[in-house]
């Protein structure tokens, strides 16, 4: 086993704001672990002077002060006495750097939905920006403005790992398939916060802060293999085709002015397949676009976390598209005089177009035509549809798409109806020469009518 690596712990001098600030704690004790800053302020000076000793005394002894809080580990409760939401931030900074981007969002806001469940059943209503505190402070050392109120009804109301058991953790597993209106959510949304909140116990099981998983197991009946899980298709029938979707492209634009931007974006996802999160990172320098001819899209960024720039879903690609699409994003960059590094689609204000307007613009445009409304993603379906029928690669589309030929033939199986008719007629022009020596065996009535 690999030696801990040894911590820089520094402590400072007390500090007396009594003569700067109106504060009713004016003693500051600061300390740094490892480079990050900690403090606690206090009402005396004989208050403060203990938290320092007691520091200084750990700090002589050797221990090991625990990065997310910045004390010693030995000042940590016992495993029983150690509150949910003291633990998720344990086992949160302990994960952090190891999580992608679209991990850490995804998990914090799972556990922000499953902490302020497991509290006491007589609790009163949580504060309203719970919520928004746990996004806040889970990930950091953070504080904001409704930080007190929310760590006392946490510290007041909130479970410890040792009083966790199964019947509870069932009601909480039930309430977390819901949403803040008691509306049902998506299945896979549910299972997510689900597998979060119960990864993070898990851990504490794994780490010998308790006994056994308090968890409830899966309802009988309930198979977890692949080879049964129900492949969510498109339904193809709803989705429009070439000429539906340039009549809503058409509809798209408005006396609003940011309704050319939506027309623009919805484009370049029918026509490139992309996933909304790269369209709205999309810049010049990931442009391939010639005078003349297909140009194409370096699809090397997504939005992760609202203008947060990463890795695409599915890894780096590259996209052909049409010259007309080419034509209109060099119309779109010269108006604007845009640099290699600057976002295609903004706002007048120059934030990013967001995905409710963009739904809304997308909606209007279906109403103006007559048509039933769709999703702002339906036309990435469209688009894949359209490949498929076009009789392109199941390989090729898969790769602009950033899938596998496994997921794209379970999503789009639909848009493959008809090809049966297709294969036939490739299957005759391939092994009709195979076959000639059956039709040269059969009866000479049949021969000459081989349907009959």
């Amino acid at each position: 086993m690999r030696p801990r690596p040894v911590q820089d712990v520094r402590i400072g001098n007390l500090q007396d704001r009594r003569r700067h600030t109106r504060t009713r704690k004016p003693w500051l004790v600061r300390w740094t672990v490892d480079r990050e800053a900690f403090s606690r302020s206090f009402r005396t000076k004989a208050e403060a002077d203990r938290l320092r000793s007691r520091l200084l005394v750990a700090q002589q002894d050797g221990e090991r002060f625990e990065r997310r809080t910045g004390e010693p580990e030995s000042w940590m409760p016992a495993a029983s006495e150690l509150q949910v939401y003291a633990w998720a931030r344990l086992w949160v900074a302990g994960e952090w750097d190891d999580w992608a981007p679209r991990t850490r969002t995804s998990a914090v806001e799972a556990l922000c939905r499953f902490l302020p469940l497991v509290c006491d059943p007589k609790a009163p209503a949580a504060p309203a920006d719970l919520r928004a505190y746990l996004r806040k402070s889970l990930p950091l050392n953070a504080t904001v403005d409704a930080g007190e109120e929310c760590e006392r009804w946490l510290g007041r109301w909130g479970l410890t790992l040792g009083e966790l058991n199964r019947e509870l953790l069932a009601d909480v597993e039930r309430r977390l398939a819901l949403g803040d209106r008691g509306q049902v959510l998506a299945a896979s949304t549910a299972g997510r916060f689900r597998k979060v909140a119960h990864t993070c116990v898990k851990r504490a099981v794994e780490l010998g802060r308790l006994p056994v998983d308090p968890w409830p197991p899966s309802p009988t009946g309930r198979s977890r293999r692949k080879s049964h899980r129900k492949r969510s298709a498109v339904d193809i029938r709803s989705l429009p085709g070439p000429a539906l979707m340039a009549a809503i492209l058409q509809a798209l634009p408005t006396h609003q002015p940011g309704s050319r931007t939506y027309q623009a974006m919805t484009a370049v996802m029918y026509f490139a397949g992309l996933r909304p999160s790269e369209v709205v990172m999309l810049r010049p320098q990931a442009l391939r676009l010639p005078d003349r001819g297909w140009g194409a899209i370096e699809v090397v960024e997504a939005d992760i976390d609202w203008d947060e720039p990463g890795e695409p879903k599915t890894g780096n690609r590259t996209v052909p598209i049409p010259p007309e699409l080419v034509a209109l994003l060099r119309v779109w960059i010269g108006d604007r005089s845009l640099g290699p590094s600057d976002l295609l689609f903004r706002t007048r204000t120059g934030r990013r177009p967001t995905p409710s307007n963009w739904g809304r613009a997308l909606k209007r445009a279906c109403v103006k035509i007559g048509r039933q409304p769709m999703r702002v993603y339906d036309c990435r379906h469209a688009c894949a549809t359209a490949w498929l029928r076009a009789g392109v690669p199941l390989g090729e589309v898969a790769r602009r798409l950033g899938h596998s030929v496994e997921t794209l033939v379970s999503i789009y199986v639909g848009a493959l109806d008809g090809d049966d008719l297709a294969a036939n007629v490739l299957i005759d022009e391939a092994m009709g020469e195979a076959r000639a020596w059956m039709t040269a065996t059969l009866p000479s009535h049949v021969r000459n009518d081989p349907t009959s």
